[in-house]
């Protein structure tokens, strides 16, 4: 029995690992660290003998603007460490685990390393941007913690391209219903069909509505007249009103998987471009500090 366990042991911690977020890897191995670097930045700046306080421009301004310079270039190795998918204590999940909450200490290390003198200069508009690059990460944490479950949720064990055929066949069958309207109603059920899912641009895409979807304005025409219909309702407006009310649903769950997936990439459009512009910035801080030194 003990034999069994002990064989069943490295493969359980080995499963548990696999499964462990980058978040809690080696039990939140990197949070202690950038816990430990930034009380050991703020307790030096509280307690180091430097008359006036310490600033960007004493020893210990500089000290610590070159420890965050380096983090900040190795941070931005991330995306050229995601191309090599490899295990070990430098894996694509520690490298990321690091890169979260070493950035995070940032906030900690470059605020120090300012001496709380900012002003409209080109040192203030690299930290401006430092913090936007971090603020940015912390909303794609975010995303990336949440979203997923509620892509697959709403997905409900389908693909994209499921979901895009479903509203194809809804259309297939709104053609043939909305013959035997008259021409004017006709006209404006067809005009669903040419309606493109993908449409709309990017505040339709990030808020999943429409004001001018072509389906919504066929739905609420034939909802209408369905109502005025005193007499019992028209066997083909009946017909038309089901396969409606079926695409909004279909498209309803198409726009709400488009915004999530616009939601969980926005966040790299900031933080991406942000980033290359924060090296530039940092560049012409730093060759500005020696030049004046």
């Amino acid at each position: 029995m003990a034999s069994r366990a002990a064989a069943r042991g490295p493969r359980h911690q080995q499963g548990t690992t696999e499964h462990e977020g980058f978040l809690r890897y080696a039990g939140f191995r990197w949070l202690k660290l950038s816990l430990v670097l930034s009380a050991t930045a703020l307790l030096t700046y509280l307690f180091i003998d430097i008359r006036p306080r310490p600033n960007g421009g004493s020893w210990y301004g500089y000290t610590l603007g070159t420890i965050g310079l380096l983090l900040i270039l190795w941070l931005t190795m991330l995306g050229i460490r995601k191309r090599a998918m490899t295990s070990g204590r430098w894996s694509l999940k520690a490298w990321t685990s690091a890169h979260v909450y070493l950035g995070l200490s940032l906030i900690v290390i470059a605020t120090l390393h300012t001496g709380f003198q900012l002003g409209w200069n080109v040192h203030t508009l690299a930290y401006a941007l430092m913090m936007v690059v971090i603020l940015s990460g912390i909303w794609g944490v975010s995303a990336y913690a949440t979203i997923p479950s509620a892509l697959s949720n709403n997905r409900q064990s389908m693909t994209e391209g499921q979901m895009l055929e479903s509203i194809r066949a809804v259309d297939r069958q709104l053609h043939d219903a909305a013959q035997p309207l008259d021409a004017q109603l006709s006209r404006v059920v067809l005009g669903s069909l040419e309606q493109d899912p993908f449409g709309g641009g990017l505040w339709v895409r990030l808020t999943g509505h429409d004001r001018r979807c072509a389906t919504q304005r066929a739905y609420r025409t034939v909802r209408k007249i369905s109502a005025d219909q005193s007499d019992g309702r028209d066997p083909a407006i009946k017909r038309v009103d089901e396969l409606l009310d079926r695409k909004q649903a279909a498209l309803g769950q198409m726009r709400r998987h488009l915004r999530l997936k616009a939601l969980l990439e926005l966040w790299l459009y900031i933080h991406v471009p942000v980033t290359f512009i924060l090296i530039a910035a940092l560049t012409a801080h730093v060759v500005s500090v020696f030049f004046y030194w």
